[in-house]
């Protein structure tokens, strides 16, 4: 199974929002990262628009289905109403549920599925009548019974949420049980038939270790540390490099 990568939009948007102007430009970016070789695109629109905004989706929409039919968007967000009516308007093939308070800066913990199972079910159940996939943003700490809830709520993946895991960076000691938990939570995740994804400040450097520990990852969703990679090489060559990370032939 070829780990897939979608680029995550935030940081890019958030560049072109400290300027009244319409660059640098998130379509165009975005098409840059499709033709270099990524499957899909990912955003998290926030209440508060200061990085993405409710305008872009439309736009990011048109762009898969109008020149990379392929390609998947997946939209990540708080289940409110204003973001369940989002996904609605513009059909992502991904939603990625995540647990955190619109006001966070960013995402930094997985759902709490036995607190929340009820609520996941519903929601779950509204998003699965547009025909969309479900992916449940998951703490990588090797807890099966938590991941067994996700299955049963409907979730058709879980994420694991990877940043313990990129915070290592300047820790190696602490890498090896940190991606042994998050091996074992996709082994528990895969043996029941959930879909596994990955993401948060995953980088070139620590991919390769994460894709061979769990060889059967569906996909990584990465945006900080691709952005500001991409300050350096630029973008068709950041997407290259990503994706030889993940194990492609690229």
């Amino acid at each position: 199974m070829q780990t897939t990568l979608s680029v995550n939009l935030n940081a890019v948007a958030m560049l072109r929002n400290r300027r009244d102007l319409p660059w640098p430009s998130v379509e165009g970016l975005g098409r840059i990262a499709l033709q270099s070789g990524a499957s899909g695109l990912t955003v998290h629109p926030r209440p508060d628009q200061r990085h993405i905004r409710f305008s872009d989706l439309p736009i990011i929409r048109n762009l898969i289905d109008d020149e990379f039919p392929n390609a998947e968007f997946n939209i990540e967000g708080y289940p409110t109403e204003e973001f369940l009516d989002l996904c609605v308007g513009v059909a992502p093939e991904q939603v990625t549920l995540v647990p955190d308070d619109p006001s966070q800066a960013t995402s930094d913990h997985g759902w709490d599925f036995r607190k929340r199972r009820d609520f996941l079910t519903d929601v779950i159940a509204r998003l699965k009548k547009m025909g969309t996939r479900v992916s449940l943003f998951a703490d990588g700490d090797g807890d099966a019974e938590a991941v067994a809830i996700a299955k049963t709520v409907g979730a058709d993946r879980i994420e694991l949420y990877t940043g313990p895991y990129g915070g290592c960076y300047d820790a190696p000691e602490r890498v090896g049980p940190i991606l042994e938990a998050l091996g074992k939570t996709a082994d528990a995740a895969l043996a029941i038939g959930l879909g596994v994804n990955a993401g948060h400040d995953l980088t070139v450097a620590n991919l390769p270790p994460l894709v061979m520990r769990i060889p059967k990852l569906a996909e990584v969703s990465i945006g900080h540390g691709l952005t500001a990679d991409a300050l350096e090489f630029g973008m068709a060559e950041t997407v290259r490099r990503f994706c030889r990370a993940c194990g492609q032939k690229i």
